[in-house]
């Protein structure tokens, strides 16, 4: 039995959730998600929360079960305050910008590195070595940190790359005489 899919969501105020056929939509000040269940359970909508509960005793169903409830909680919480990532280079030179729709690192490599920004996901610089992912959909701001990580992840002799602010990077000591 799913320990999580037994609870219900709540819904805050200004958000509304519509399921239409097996297609449940969160609406709010944020923007729009939408989701569209599976076969083996069933969401409901009750006042201000919605519940999830699997069609049948199968293990896929109970399977589904937590996830799709960790779903809409996931689009409830991103359509009414939504999530954000931050992140810091480290390194000489090492620097990020934002040109219109793209974002511009220059991370040692002899060229720099222009990541074409999603839309739905909004990148802001600071500072040259601090950038800041905000986004409604939590999958999409994850996949989008993880891919300009990916250019330059941290080394450990030196640290220097590209890491999230609360990642602790171990590092080694390097050579001895």
């Amino acid at each position: 039995m799913s320990r999580v899919g037994k609870y219900p969501v709540e819904i805050p105020a200004g958000v509304q959730v519509a399921i239409a056929g097996s297609l449940l939509t969160a609406k709010g000040k944020l923007g729009e998600l939408k989701l569209e269940l599976t076969d083996n359970v069933e969401a409901t909508v009750d006042g201000n929360k919605v519940t999830v509960k699997p069609r049948t005793e199968e293990q896929k169903a109970r399977m589904m079960w937590g996830t799709t409830r960790a779903l809409v909680a996931n689009m409830v919480k991103g359509v009414s305050t939504g999530y954000a990532k931050s992140m810091e280079i480290t390194g000489t030179g090492f620097r990020a910008a934002v040109q219109g729709s793209n974002l511009v690192l220059n991370l040692g490599f002899s060229h720099d590195v222009i990541y074409a920004v999603p839309p739905g996901i909004k990148i802001t610089c600071e500072k040259p070595t601090s950038l800041k992912i905000e986004g409604v959909d939590k999958r999409l701001v994850g996949q989008v940190a993880a891919e300009i990580r990916g250019y330059r992840p941290p080394e450990p002799y030196k640290g220097k790359g590209v890491r999230y602010s609360d990642e602790v990077i171990r590092r080694k000591q390097g050579k001895k005489k």
